[in-house]
C-alpha cells in the first residue's frame, strides 16, 4: 500500500460528540459497521449518508433504516441530470427520488444544485430543471435541502430565490467567499465546511468561516474526498471530522468543546433529528 493509500491515523477523540454532515460510506474502503465504529471511537456519533444517483439514494435509505447512527439524503447529483435527460429518464428518476424522500429515515434531499465545473453549457438546462424539481420535493416532504454548488454561486442563489428555498437549506462543502457567506447568513442558509477549509490555498473559505454566524455552521467530510491537512491526498472517512473541527475552531478562536456542542446542535436542527 503506497503512502497515499494509507488511511490516516485516528485523531484524539472529541470530548463532545458531533455529526459528519455529509459523507459517502458507499465509496469508502471500510464497511459500514467498521466506519461507524471508528467514527464513534473519536466522538463522531452520527453521519449523513448522501446519495448521488438512484442506486446510491436507495442504498442511503436502506442503510439509514438499519443503523441508528445514519441519516439519509437522496438526490440526483447535478452531473447526473444531463445524462438522464439524454436518455429520457430524468422525470422517472425524479419521481423515485420523491418517493424516497417521503421515508422517515431520509432527512434531506441532496446533494442537488448546479455544477458549472464538470458540466458545460449544453447540460445546464437539465441541471437547472433537476435542481428546481429537487427544491419542490424537499418542500413537499418537509425535508432539508442539501446543495452542491461548484462554480455556480450566483445561479444557485438565484434559483433558490426564484423557487423559494426550503426552511432548512444546507450548502454542502461550502465553497463561497466571505461576501457569499453574508448572503447565506441573511437568508438563513446553513454552511457546511469540509476538509478543504484546512488547505493552504483556502483563505477565502477561512474568511467565510469567520463571518458565518455560529448557529449556521456545520462540519462534514465529503469522504472519501477532501481529506484535511496534513493528510491531504489520503483516504478520507468520518473519523477524521475532529481534524477539521479543530482547525475550524482555531480559525474562529473558539473553545473546542463549546464549538463542537454548537455544531452538534446545528446539525440536528438542520436535518430534523433529535440529539
Amino acid at each position: 500500500m503506497s503512502s497515499n493509500e494509507t488511511p490516516p491515523p485516528l485523531p484524539e477523540p472529541l470530548r463532545v460528540a458531533v455529526a459528519d454532515a455529509h459523507t459517502h460510506l458507499d465509496m469508502q474502503r471500510d464497511g459500514v459497521e467498521e466506519s461507524l465504529a471508528k467514527a464513534a471511537s473519536v466522538g463522531v456519533t452520527t453521519v449523513l449518508q448522501v446519495g448521488c444517483d438512484l442506486a446510491g439514494s436507495r442504498w442511503a435509505a436502506r442503510t439509514a433504516a438499519v443503523h441508528a447512527a445514519v441519516h439519509a439524503a437522496v438526490a440526483l447529483h447535478p452531473n447526473e441530470a444531463p445524462k438522464l435527460e439524454a436518455v429520457g429518464t430524468l422525470d422517472a428518476a425524479l419521481g423515485e427520488i420523491a418517493e424516497l424522500a417521503a421515508l422517515p429515515e431520509v432527512r434531506a434531499v441532496g446533494e442537488t444544485g448546479l455544477d458549472h465545473f464538470r458540466t458545460g453549457p449544453e447540460g445546464r438546462g437539465a441541471q437547472e430543471r433537476s435542481f428546481r424539481a429537487h427544491i419542490d420535493i424537499a418542500k413537499r416532504h418537509g425535508k432539508a435541502l442539501m446543495i452542491h454548488d461548484r462554480d455556480a454561486h450566483a445561479d444557485v442563489l438565484r434559483i433558490l430565490e426564484e423557487e423559494g428555498a426550503p426552511e432548512r437549506t444546507v450548502f454542502h462543502c461550502y465553497s463561497g467567499d466571505a461576501e457569499m457567506a453574508k448572503v447565506c447568513a441573511d437568508r438563513g442558509y446553513y454552511m457546511s465546511f469540509a476538509g478543504n477549509v484546512t488547505f493552504k490555498n483556502a483563505q477565502p473559505l477561512r474568511d467565510a468561516l469567520i463571518v458565518a454566524p455560529q448557529e449556521l455552521v456545520l462540519v462534514e467530510t465529503d469522504a472519501p474526498f477532501l481529506t484535511p491537512a496534513p493528510f491531504r491526498g489520503r483516504p478520507n472517512a468520518p473519523y477524521l471530522i475532529p481534524v477539521t473541527l479543530r482547525a475550524m475552531a482555531a480559525v474562529r478562536g473558539a473553545d473546542e468543546d463549546a464549538f463542537a456542542a454548537v455544531l452538534a446542535a446545528n446539525t440536528a436542527r438542520a436535518f430534523g433529528y433529535a440529539l
